[in-house]
């Protein structure tokens, strides 16, 4: 079994268009089918020009698939980056100002990223606790939905002006107090759509993208009540037109704001990377070939299409995993279906924008509630808790210290609130960033041997020891001189049997009999039971 998937592999760049485009445009043409409304309403969302969520689909799509290090991801706007790109905006003035200021951040950024694949930092999510990151996710979901309730409720902008997540929360019955009733019931149906489209059975059905259906019954329904003459202009989507809309946009005099200038290209480059990354990583896992990404190469790419996006006033991009996972379900082939995604959307700009008007915004609002919802279902706070105490409470201090403040700081105080639970743990400082780790070769065996601790800040080091095993050997990892084993890395070593048994290798994990697990999952962390003294 194991050969034939090796022969049937497809191949790459033109040849592999040759051989799989029947079936990489089809899985495009869906991808548009959902990229479309999804990047209008995320740009909308962002305080950009809708229009300009397109651009960076495009961009994403049809110049950014042709040297990208991952076959199957898409690249596009993402609801992930909703909050930091609305707060650059607002923070360098708001308005147009704010964007073009943003726009400054945003090519750094990118540069940046670009940086990171050059260096060979294509590891770097490996370095963050995952219940931190999931804790960011999680709190960008809460944001989003609360920053999408009035528009879902088509109330007056400036009723929400200045208002932070938590202060929007409160406002919802003065929301509902001067909601717009027929923009609303075409908002409520949308997210219905949306929301129940999942429970489908029929699998003929279930194939149409859930935003296609909305806008089947979005638009209709607006030009039946003449949205055009009968509602205010924030009603509907208006995007202008394309070619008059790319150009040079960027500002750099936002670099006179030093810190706020300074905060953002971090967080533009730190989140906008490590999303990549995760979806990266998610994707090789469902990619039917088990091929496996260059995450170097991929940095490269995405940070070239996000400074050649936000020259040209587009928002940042990432691999995005909801797109990138309905590809891969279409039956995407090669890194054609991320090409023809983009084309399509160009082709649609070009040739139908007048249709994109007819969108109530409403309904764009109904689909980046969804995400919203996605991103912070009760079942990631009951997943969190089942790994163990400890990680929900770091899950809920990320969450609360992004809600309060920013995501920067968020994220930041989860590890630092990890590190400080490792140290009542008893890991030793020392031990902190680096794990002495020793890989031995006997009788064709590799063993791997860690000591102190095995913790989420010394990870990277202990897997470039593992990443210089070759492929097809067994491999031993004993932990039983660790006091402590966090639960990333027992994630990150489950994902590395996982990846290393596919090309023809095994690998056993050995030495945690006198370590007791936090909690009873079996990725939870492990912490060495003290031994009693006769």
């Amino acid at each position: 079994m194991e050969s034939t998937v090796k022969k049937t592999i497809p191949k790459d760049g033109l040849a592999g268009l040759k051989e799989n485009w029947s079936t990489d445009i089809v899985s495009g043409f869906t991808i548009f089918l959902l990229a479309l409304p999804l990047s209008l309403g995320i740009a909308k969302a962002s305080d950009f020009p809708p229009i300009m969520g397109l651009v960076t689909a495009i961009i994403g799509g049809v110049v950014v698939s042709l040297f990208s290090g991952s076959r199957l991801t898409i690249k596009g706007p993402a609801a992930g980056l909703i909050v930091i790109v609305a707060g650059a905006v607002s923070e360098f003035g708001g308005g147009e100002t704010g964007w073009h200021l943003a726009l400054g951040a945003m090519v750094v950024a990118g540069l940046i990223q670009i940086l990171f694949g050059v260096l060979k930092l294509g590891k770097l999510a490996d370095f963050f606790p995952l219940s931190a990151i999931h804790g960011m996710l999680a709190a960008i979901g809460l944001i989003i939905i609360a920053k999408q309730i009035p528009v879902l409720l088509d109330v007056d902008p400036a009723m929400t002006k200045g208002k932070g997540p938590l202060a929007l929360i409160g406002a919802i019955p003065q929301f509902i107090a001067h909601l717009d009733p027929r923009a609303t019931i075409i908002g409520v149906v949308s997210l219905a759509v949306m929301l129940g489209w999942p429970f489908i059975k029929n699998q003929f059905i279930k194939k149409i993208p859930a935003p296609l259906v909305v806008l089947l019954i979005a638009i209709p329904a607006e030009l039946y009540m003449d949205f055009q003459h009968t509602e205010p202009a924030y009603a509907l989507v208006h995007i202008g037109n394309l070619m008059d809309s790319i150009k040079w946009n960027v500002d750099f005099s936002g670099f006179s704001q030093t810190g706020v200038f300074i905060k953002y290209v971090v967080m533009f480059a730190l989140v906008g990377t490590l999303e990549s990354l995760l979806t990266v990583k998610a994707i090789d896992m469902l990619d039917p070939y088990r091929r496996k990404s260059d995450t170097n190469k991929d940095l490269i790419a995405i940070g070239i299409g996000n400074t050649l996006a936000a020259l040209l006033g587009g928002l940042p991009m990432i691999s995005e995993v909801a797109r990138s996972s309905s590809n891969v379900n279409n039956g995407a082939k090669t890194r054609w279906a991320n090409f023809f995604h983009g084309a399509f959307i160009l082709v649609f700009v070009l040739l139908a924008s007048h249709l994109i008007e007819l969108i109530p915004n409403t309904a764009l609002a109904a689909m980046l509630i969804t995400v919203g919802i996605k991103l912070t279902h009760p079942r990631e706070f009951v997943q969190t808790f089942k790994i163990g105490k400890e990680q929900l409470l770091i899950f809920l201090t990320t969450i609360f210290f992004t809600l309060f403040e920013d995501l920067l700081v968020g994220i930041f105080a989860g590890m630092i609130l990890k590190m400080i639970i490792h140290l009542i743990n008893g890991t030793p400082i020392s031990s902190f960033f680096k794990a002495p780790t020793v890989v031995s070769f006997t009788d064709d065996k590799y063993l791997v041997e860690i000591d102190k601790s095995a913790v989420f800040t010394n990870y990277l080091g202990i897997k470039r020891k593992l990443d210089a095993i070759p492929p097809g050997f067994d491999v031993t990892i004993d932990l039983k001189n660790t006091k402590l084993v966090d639960h990333s890395v027992m994630e990150n070593l489950h994902h590395f049997e996982h990846d290393y048994v596919e090309r023809g290798g095994k690998v056993s994990i050995i030495g945690l009999d006198d370590h007791k697990p936090v909690s009873g999952h079996k990725l939870s962390a492990r912490k060495k039971a003290k031994v009693a003294l006769g």
